[in-house]
Protein backbone atom coordinates (compact mmCIF):
# COMPACT_ATOMS: atom_id res chain seq x y z
CA UNK A 1 0.00 0.00 0.00
CA UNK A 2 1.02 3.22 -0.89
CA UNK A 3 1.00 5.99 0.96
CA UNK A 4 0.96 8.52 -1.50
CA UNK A 5 -2.47 7.00 -3.01
CA UNK A 6 -4.20 8.34 0.14
CA UNK A 7 -5.56 12.06 0.21
CA UNK A 8 -4.05 12.52 3.86
CA UNK A 9 -0.86 11.86 5.99
CA UNK A 10 -1.14 9.81 9.17
CA UNK A 11 -2.83 6.45 7.33
CA UNK A 12 -3.86 4.08 9.93
CA UNK A 13 -3.38 6.68 12.59
CA UNK A 14 -7.77 5.87 13.67
CA UNK A 15 -6.55 2.48 15.26
CA UNK A 16 -6.46 4.99 17.93
CA UNK A 17 -10.00 6.16 18.37
CA UNK A 18 -9.39 9.05 20.17
CA UNK A 19 -6.94 10.76 17.55
CA UNK A 20 -7.48 13.43 15.22
CA UNK A 21 -4.49 14.58 13.29
CA UNK A 22 -4.34 18.66 13.61
CA UNK A 23 -6.20 20.10 11.33
CA UNK A 24 -8.97 18.27 11.06
CA UNK A 25 -12.62 17.29 12.82
CA UNK A 26 -12.90 14.20 15.18
CA UNK A 27 -16.02 11.69 15.30
CA UNK A 28 -16.79 9.09 17.57
CA UNK A 29 -20.25 7.62 17.94
CA UNK A 30 -20.64 4.36 19.99
CA UNK A 31 -24.19 2.60 19.58
CA UNK A 32 -25.08 -0.32 22.13
CA UNK A 33 -26.08 -3.23 19.64
CA UNK A 34 -27.02 -6.07 22.14
CA UNK A 35 -25.86 -8.67 24.62
CA UNK A 36 -23.88 -12.06 23.77
CA UNK A 37 -21.87 -14.34 21.31
CA UNK A 38 -24.44 -14.41 18.86
CA UNK A 39 -25.19 -10.52 18.61
CA UNK A 40 -21.47 -9.83 18.60
CA UNK A 41 -20.32 -12.78 15.75
CA UNK A 42 -23.41 -11.59 13.94
CA UNK A 43 -22.21 -8.04 14.10
CA UNK A 44 -19.00 -8.40 12.81
CA UNK A 45 -20.25 -10.52 9.97
CA UNK A 46 -22.32 -7.60 8.74
CA UNK A 47 -19.47 -5.50 9.47
CA UNK A 48 -16.87 -7.14 7.51
CA UNK A 49 -19.17 -8.57 4.84
CA UNK A 50 -19.84 -4.82 3.81
CA UNK A 51 -24.02 -6.20 4.95
CA UNK A 52 -24.00 -2.79 7.72
CA UNK A 53 -23.06 -0.50 4.20
CA UNK A 54 -25.73 -2.05 1.96
CA UNK A 55 -28.42 -1.67 4.61
CA UNK A 56 -27.85 1.78 5.01
CA UNK A 57 -28.87 2.37 1.50
CA UNK A 58 -25.12 3.34 0.67
CA UNK A 59 -23.67 1.71 -2.45
CA UNK A 60 -20.68 -0.42 -1.71
CA UNK A 61 -18.34 -1.57 -4.70
CA UNK A 62 -15.62 -3.35 -3.25
CA UNK A 63 -12.50 -5.18 -4.94
CA UNK A 64 -12.92 -8.32 -2.01
CA UNK A 65 -16.16 -9.77 0.01
CA UNK A 66 -14.93 -9.04 2.98
CA UNK A 67 -13.25 -6.02 4.47
CA UNK A 68 -9.22 -6.53 4.49
CA UNK A 69 -6.49 -4.61 4.18
CA UNK A 70 -5.67 -3.28 0.51
CA UNK A 71 -9.45 -3.54 -0.03
CA UNK A 72 -10.57 -1.36 -2.36
CA UNK A 73 -14.04 0.26 -1.63
CA UNK A 74 -16.12 3.07 -3.31
CA UNK A 75 -19.13 4.37 -1.26
CA UNK A 76 -21.59 5.91 -3.54
CA UNK A 77 -24.86 8.22 -2.05
CA UNK A 78 -27.74 7.94 -4.58
CA UNK A 79 -25.24 7.48 -7.73
CA UNK A 80 -24.29 10.71 -7.51
CA UNK A 81 -21.31 11.06 -4.73
CA UNK A 82 -18.86 8.52 -5.33
CA UNK A 83 -16.15 8.64 -2.33
CA UNK A 84 -13.19 6.25 -3.50
CA UNK A 85 -11.41 4.43 0.03
CA UNK A 86 -8.95 1.65 0.70
CA UNK A 87 -9.16 -0.64 4.10
CA UNK A 88 -5.91 0.59 5.86
CA UNK A 89 -6.58 -1.68 9.01
CA UNK A 90 -8.49 -4.52 9.87
CA UNK A 91 -8.52 -6.35 13.50
CA UNK A 92 -10.55 -10.04 14.73
CA UNK A 93 -10.08 -10.66 17.80
CA UNK A 94 -11.65 -12.15 20.40
CA UNK A 95 -13.55 -9.22 22.27
CA UNK A 96 -12.90 -6.87 19.58
CA UNK A 97 -13.03 -6.62 15.66
CA UNK A 98 -13.03 -3.60 13.19
CA UNK A 99 -11.59 -2.14 10.10
CA UNK A 100 -11.03 1.91 9.03
CA UNK A 101 -10.67 2.96 5.39
CA UNK A 102 -9.27 6.13 3.97
CA UNK A 103 -10.25 8.28 1.48
CA UNK A 104 -7.74 8.32 -1.89
CA UNK A 105 -8.16 11.03 -4.81
CA UNK A 106 -11.58 11.53 -5.56
CA UNK A 107 -13.63 11.66 -2.24
CA UNK A 108 -15.31 14.60 -0.98
CA UNK A 109 -13.74 14.61 2.20
CA UNK A 110 -9.98 13.36 3.52
CA UNK A 111 -9.12 11.22 6.25
CA UNK A 112 -10.20 7.99 7.62
CA UNK A 113 -13.13 6.35 9.31
CA UNK A 114 -12.99 3.13 11.65
CA UNK A 115 -16.02 0.63 12.59
CA UNK A 116 -14.68 -1.49 15.48
CA UNK A 117 -17.27 -3.93 17.43
CA UNK A 118 -16.12 -4.52 21.23
CA UNK A 119 -17.72 -6.74 23.65
CA UNK A 120 -17.10 -6.28 27.06
CA UNK A 121 -16.59 -8.36 30.22
CA UNK A 122 -20.48 -8.72 30.84
CA UNK A 123 -21.43 -9.54 27.33
CA UNK A 124 -22.84 -6.14 26.27
CA UNK A 125 -21.62 -5.44 22.05
CA UNK A 126 -21.28 -2.00 20.93
CA UNK A 127 -20.41 -0.32 17.89
CA UNK A 128 -17.53 2.71 17.44
CA UNK A 129 -17.48 4.95 14.92
CA UNK A 130 -14.92 6.71 15.12
CA UNK A 131 -13.00 9.32 12.31
CA UNK A 132 -10.73 12.30 11.66
CA UNK A 133 -11.47 14.39 8.58
CA UNK A 134 -11.68 17.47 6.56
CA UNK A 135 -13.33 18.73 3.60
CA UNK A 136 -11.67 17.85 0.06
CA UNK A 137 -14.08 19.11 -2.50
CA UNK A 138 -15.40 22.32 -3.13
CA UNK A 139 -18.90 21.01 -1.81
CA UNK A 140 -17.93 19.70 1.32
CA UNK A 141 -15.88 22.84 2.24
CA UNK A 142 -19.18 24.55 0.97
CA UNK A 143 -21.61 22.75 3.22
CA UNK A 144 -19.20 23.23 6.14
CA UNK A 145 -20.83 22.21 10.07
CA UNK A 146 -23.73 20.57 7.70
CA UNK A 147 -21.15 18.22 6.44
CA UNK A 148 -20.10 17.68 9.93
CA UNK A 149 -23.76 16.61 11.25
CA UNK A 150 -24.14 14.92 7.98
CA UNK A 151 -20.82 12.70 9.03
CA UNK A 152 -22.60 12.38 12.86
CA UNK A 153 -25.97 11.37 11.72
CA UNK A 154 -24.43 8.43 9.39
CA UNK A 155 -22.55 7.36 12.27
CA UNK A 156 -25.41 6.86 14.42
CA UNK A 157 -27.60 5.58 11.27
CA UNK A 158 -25.14 2.69 10.88
CA UNK A 159 -25.29 2.03 14.93
CA UNK A 160 -28.59 1.55 14.38
CA UNK A 161 -28.53 -0.69 11.13
CA UNK A 162 -25.53 -2.92 12.44
CA UNK A 163 -28.00 -3.10 15.89
CA UNK A 164 -30.80 -4.85 13.79
CA UNK A 165 -28.64 -6.82 11.66
CA UNK A 166 -27.05 -8.32 15.01
CA UNK A 167 -29.74 -8.86 17.08
CA UNK A 168 -31.81 -11.13 13.63
CA UNK A 169 -32.95 -14.15 15.30
CA UNK A 170 -31.45 -13.63 18.46
CA UNK A 171 -33.47 -13.76 21.78
CA UNK A 172 -33.17 -11.31 24.40
CA UNK A 173 -29.74 -9.41 22.98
Amino acid sequence: MSAADFTYDHVGASRDPDYCPPGFHHLRERTRLGEGEQVFRQAVDALFGFEMHREMGVGIDASAERAAVDVDVTVSLAGLVKAPCRVVWAAEEYREAGWAYGTLSGHPESGEEAFVVHRTGDGTVWLTVSAFSRPASWYARAGGPATRSLQHAYARRAGKTLRRLATRGVQDA
